[in-house]
């Protein structure tokens, strides 16, 4: 089983992109022989973990992506790294606004991801969709979960690999969310494949 995430709308808009594509990206993957799951996960700091969690036990993936909207990008971001650390510009859809706490208290200081974001990229990219590696996720419900999920996998010695990728306003860069979502599904079969990542430029000077 292959499990997805993504959230709910924020910040008064009305849809998600990130679960939207999630949705469409769990029926191409069931579709073609790959069962998936898509689960909505809550933006809310105090809830969002123990949604994902849930999912993991429900579901008892192989496979995890969680995705999230990155509201000022028109490419899709495979996330490399996420940060032990919460630290909110602006609330969240519960008002709330952690600044400067740890996700998880006496945890390491980040993880990366188990995916393979290099090829995932190659791939995109040989496709012509929009796509780049970003150094981490943030700070804000994203991060969290993306740390939420490392930990729990890294504490369980899990082999399922996981990662978190995101995904931008839809229409944006003609990102439609069924482009969106048959990323997502270069981005698992490149995860199935259980091949070692490859070695490829893909990070920032800045």
């Amino acid at each position: 089983m292959i499990l997805l995430t993504g959230f709910e709308p924020f910040g008064g808009d009305s849809t998600n992109p990130s679960i939207e594509a999630s949705r469409r990206a769990a029926v191409i993957l069931t579709e073609n022989g790959w069962p998936a799951a898509a689960v909505e996960l809550p933006c809310i700091f105090s809830d969002a973990p123990g949604a994902l969690r849930r999912a993991l036990e429900k579901y008892d993936p192989e496979l995890v992506v969680c995705t999230g909207l990155n509201a000022g990008t028109g490419q899709i971001r495979l996330e490399r790294a996420a940060l032990n650390m919460m630290d909110a510009r602006i609330p969240d859809n519960a008002g709330q606004q952690p600044i400067d706490v740890p996700v998880a208290p006496g945890g390491p200081a980040a993880y990366f991801t188990s995916l393979p974001i290099k090829r995932a990229l190659a791939a995109l990219q040989k496709v012509g969709t929009p796509a780049q590696v970003s150094p981490s996720a943030g700070t804000f419900v994203c991060n969290q979960i993306f740390y939420t999920l490392m930990h729990e996998l890294g504490a369980s010695g899990s082999a399922i690999r996981g990662g978190f990728v995101h995904v931008p306003p839809s229409g944006a860069a003609g990102m439609e969310p069924e482009v969106v979502a048959r990323a997502l599904v270069l981005v698992v079969r490149e995860a199935l494949d259980g091949s070692a990542d490859i070695s490829l430029g893909a990070g920032t000077v800045a």
